[in-house]
């Protein structure tokens, strides 16, 4: 997915703005705050909303 060209001019202006950019620092700061547990229940109740296709393929190293 490529960003379009007002899209860049819109992250450019944001970044150059001292309040926006702390807006998204803070953002940013309150989105590491948490646990495993915080991590899990997350995708937990997030699971309906993605489809899941298992793939049939089988390797013998034990990789995904």
């Amino acid at each position: 997915m490529k960003i379009s060209t007002t899209e860049k001019n819109e992250m450019r202006r944001d970044a150059e703005d001292f309040k926006r950019r702390e807006v998204f620092r803070m953002a940013h700061d309150l989105s590491q705050r948490g646990n495993l547990d915080d991590y899990i229940d997350f995708l937990s109740e997030n699971m309906p909303f993605f489809k899941s296709n298992a793939s049939m393929r089988i390797s013998s190293n034990y990789k995904l």
